[in-house]
């Protein structure tokens, strides 16, 4: 059926029908390859959650905000990714293209809505992503003064950071030049394929995986039942520090390690059976990831008192407690291992959502390009990871991981009110797999999200509010007018 050309009476509510999704999914030049399988879109998922929650903030939460109760701060999160991971399973495999939220927003609320939440997505991938990057160049620069090979301080930090000499006295910050580095090599690699990108990501999944369990078995034989008490320390008068409140805190901080349940949908386009893979990969990626970040706090927080843990590397810290050197050594690697996943991964689903948004007109048609050779969407990966880079180089990490949960959230909200939205504006489309108990379980989580961003402090959300009225406003200068949907030929 041909669809009509939208007129200027839709304003802000033109959007996209399923199957108009569906058909016009494919790239601009050439489809993206078909290349992935449910292991392989498991590993991303793997990839995207177990890093730096396991490997940097479980520490930083436990020490500021929810002591030994961080487990229950993983809990909540996990409880809540459930009902969103459900959701996402429902429309990934409803609509197997990339785009992710962007995507979904766009079939139920409108082009306005999508835009807003493009726009919030490539803030959340590219804080993430930084982030991860930074907290990877503190790892490596440890591990490389290990082996002998000291990185100058000063080109390790970002400007205006404080660097603590050795023998006395402070330096400032020139440069995370490792941060930057890391970036820019994944962004080559993922240029050069979905293929080589993802067959490296699931080898550095298992040795990751390899090490948090080993952690998890030989940290268990160690463990002061003492530290774990007491399991909820009192509050100390202000909200998110300690007591019932500090666990919700707990889990909003840390909760954007789950962003990986978004990058999962994004890779729909290139699944070679989305309607069955997709599902499987987000809810194994769930599970697994929920199971692991629960035992690995539990044992942390009985290995060390839970005031000593704010620190950059709390796992290799629990190492150290146990006195062996080379497993330390390990751990750290694996760590780095890790951290690598989690930006490879940031790296992959924003270029794809950046290369979707630019599909529709909302950005310059150049970066919905697919490289005829490669068959990857190299421009709008090549100016991401510049983007990227830049970010992590000169970007203080305390900066950067303040904006990411709150954009995840929202993300998460939209997604629960798309499956409401679509189980009754397209209630005879075809759904492989179907949320249990719509409107309920959608309901559930678009609540227990508001209930994690009420946790988050009023600063993440003017930061929040700043960014998207920068986003609000190059939709009207130029989206709206460049917009594929709104063109006078399209659908005929």
């Amino acid at each position: 059926m041909t669809r009509k050309p939208p007129t200027p009476d839709h304003g802000i509510m033109a959007r996209k029908s399923v199957a108009e999704v569906v058909r016009g999914g494919e790239g601009e030049d050439q489809p993206m390859a078909k290349t992935l399988g449910p292991f392989s879109i498991t590993a991303i998922g793997i990839g995207a959650i177990i890093g730096a929650g396991i490997f940097v903030l479980t520490g930083t939460a436990a020490a500021r905000y929810a002591g030994p109760a961080i487990m229950l701060s993983f809990v909540f999160g996990g409880i809540v990714c459930g009902f969103v991971g459900l959701c996402y399973a429902e429309l990934a495999a409803m609509l197997p293209v990339s785009g992710s939220t962007y995507t979904y927003t766009y079939v139920t609320l409108g082009e306005v809505f999508a835009w807003i939440i493009g726009w919030d997505l490539i803030l959340e991938y590219a804080m993430g992503g930084a982030t991860v990057a930074v907290g990877w160049s503190g790892y490596a620069t440890s591990l490389l003064h290990t082996a002998g090979f000291d990185i100058p301080p000063a080109l390790a930090t970002a400007p205006g950071g404080t660097i603590h000499l050795p023998g006395g006295g402070t330096a400032t910050g020139i440069a995370n030049l490792p941060a930057a580095f890391i970036v820019a090599i994944l962004t080559i690699l993922l240029i050069l394929g979905t293929k080589q990108s993802t067959r490296l990501n699931n080898i550095m999944v298992a040795v990751k995986l390899v090490v948090v369990l080993g952690f998890i078995i030989l940290g268990a034989a160690y463990v002061t039942p003492a530290h774990w008490h007491p399991f909820i320390p009192a509050n100390a008068g202000t909200f998110g520090d300690f007591g019932l409140s500090g666990i919700l805190r707990g889990s909003a901080v840390v909760f954007y390690a789950y962003l990986g349940f978004d990058a999962v949908s994004t890779a729909a386009q290139e699944a070679r059976k989305p309607q069955r893979d997709m599902p499987i990969g987000i809810i194994a990626s769930l599970v697994i990831c929920t199971i692991l970040y629960i035992a690995v706090a539990a044992v942390l927080t009985g290995l060390v008192p839970y005031s000593q843990l704010n620190v950059a590397d709390p796992i290799a810290k629990g190492m150290d407690v146990i006195g062996i050197t080379w497993a330390s050594v390990m751990v750290k690697l694996g760590a780095l291992i890790g951290l690598t996943t989690v930006i490879l991964v940031a790296l992959y689903g924003q270029g794809r959502v950046l290369y979707n948004i630019a599909h529709d007109g909302l950005l310059p048609k150049l970066f919905a390009r697919i490289h005829p050779t490669l068959r990857t969407p190299w421009l709008s990966q090549m100016l991401i990871g510049l983007l990227v880079s830049l970010v992590a180089a000169l970007t203080p990490i305390t900066v950067l991981s303040e904006l990411v949960s709150i954009g995840t959230l929202v993300a998460f909200i939209l997604v629960c009110g798309s499956v409401i939205y679509l189980r009754r504006s397209e209630a005879e489309a075809f759904r492989p797999f179907r949320v249990p108990g719509v409107p309920y379980v959608p309901v559930l989580g678009i609540l227990s999200c508001l209930l994690m961003m009420a946790g988050l402090p009023l600063v993440t959300w003017l930061r929040l509010a700043v960014w998207m009225v920068i986003g609000v406003a190059i939709y009207f200068f130029y989206g709206r007018s460049h917009s594929t949907l709104r063109q006078p030929t399209h659908g005929t």
